[in-house]
């Protein structure tokens, strides 16, 4: 698939991705893939984890050093809140680079900021869809998608999906992988 096609398919819908009349996501205007984007309690989960990390790493940087060995070592304290202003941004940009879309034979997964990965799961290969979520996925309402297939390379994986919408396309994939199998 081009790159051009991936930049009309988010440019369309705001950047944000995502079939209007919530049916299955097909093909849109022109044969385009409706491409959908992940939701933003993703993101705000991964800010979360990041502040519970780095918050206390720069406590631990700045008092320890600023108490044992003076004053002046407490900048230390900037290092992670320097990391912490660069995550911020890092993941808001990883967030908004992921995208997924359902064709009529394949399953279309686009992510990415410096290096664009662009996969293609044909349905007739999938051997098993599974949605999991741990802990604090579950705390914030998420589930992860995961596909798997009969080459090892193709395996493919959507974090972060609403617990509906994981079930939704994992029984959908499933019926699909089931119909184009059963033609082999």
């Amino acid at each position: 698939m081009e790159q051009g096609s991936t930049a009309a398919g988010t440019a369309a819908d705001g950047g944000h991705g995502g079939a209007a009349d919530g049916g299955d996501a097909g093909t849109g205007v022109g044969g385009e893939p409706v491409w959908r984007g992940l939701p933003p309690g993703l993101l705000r989960m991964r800010r979360l984890l990041l502040v519970l990390w780095l918050v206390p790493a720069a406590l631990a940087a700045g008092l320890l050093p600023g108490l044992l060995a003076g004053p002046g070592w407490a900048l230390f304290a900037l290092l992670p809140l320097v990391a912490l202003a660069w995550g911020w941004v890092l993941l808001g940009r990883n967030w908004r680079s992921w995208r997924y879309a359902e064709r009529a034979d394949e399953l279309l997964i686009s992510r990415g900021v410096l290096w664009r990965e662009e996969t293609v799961v044909p349905y007739g290969r999938m051997q098993l869809v599974e949605v999991s979520s741990g802990p604090v996925e579950r705390r914030f309402g998420l589930a992860t998608v995961q596909l798997h297939t009969a080459a090892a390379a193709t395996d493919a994986t959507i974090p972060g999906l609403a617990p509906v919408e994981a079930e939704r396309l994992r029984d959908h994939l499933t019926r699909l992988g089931e119909a184009r199998s059963a033609g082999l």
